[in-house]
């Protein structure tokens, strides 16, 4: 079993993101995956120009020669992918988001439709299960509506969101104690989503459990 994490996050291993991540990982070596912690913002990866020569030319090679090359065949390769990212405005990151863009000569020329839904065909017969990690600033789920909508595209199997991530890489002994629980809960979905394929709901309740009551949290924040 094959983990690849790629962090989306500009601040890469410093990140809170990157906090969440390993984690994961932890869990999910402890069940004996084979991981690997991707940190993009550290890559070489020109923007797609939308040339499409991935698909009509060159079929699933790009015209580029950067670190897309291997980081396309890590993905395609594992079997489960982490796409990981903080919510700074609505949505992923552009490290990320270009990222992803990259990953197109995954698909091919061919439309195909599923109960009136629209999407290019796979070049492989079988993907990675997906697994989305993110985590904001701000209290509160709503700050991840956007990011929900559009991690549908690639049918995840498991979404850890994350609010009052600030907490996360705290000094404050009182609320480290806190993380660290809630830490618990992300190594054990890292534990039991390579061991079965999913989480139990008492781990879900663990992932969304709160960290501080948010006016508490906001004058944390707030200095």
């Amino acid at each position: 079993m094959k983990l690849a994490v790629f962090n989306g996050s500009p601040r890469g291993k410093n990140s809170n993101t990157n906090v969440i991540a390993e984690a994961f990982i932890k869990g999910a070596e402890k069940a004996g995956a084979e991981t690997e912690n991707i940190f993009l913002i550290d890559k070489d990866i020109a923007h797609c120009r939308g040339c499409f020569t991935c698909w009509y030319k060159t079929p699933g090679q790009c015209i580029y020669r950067d670190d897309m090359t291997d980081l396309l065949e890590t993905c395609m390769s594992s079997d489960i992918v982490c796409f990981a990212t903080p919510v700074y405005l609505w949505s992923m990151t552009a490290c990320l988001k270009n990222f992803m863009d990259r990953l197109i000569p995954a698909k091919r020329p061919q439309v195909i439709e599923n109960q009136g839904n629209y999407d290019m065909l796979d070049a492989d017969d079988k993907n990675p299960d997906v697994v989305i990690i993110s985590n904001a600033g701000f209290p509160g789920d709503n700050n991840f509506n956007t990011m929900k909508a559009v991690m549908q595209s690639v049918e995840p199997k498991l979404e850890i969101y994350r609010n009052c991530g600030m907490l996360l890489r705290t000094k404050n002994a009182g609320i480290r104690e806190i993380i660290g629980k809630y830490l618990f809960w992300v190594e054990e979905a890292g534990f039991q989503f390579v061991s079965e394929g999913k989480i139990t709901n008492e781990v879900a309740a663990g992932l969304n459990m709160e960290l501080l009551p948010v006016r508490e949290y906001i004058e944390y924040i707030s200095g």
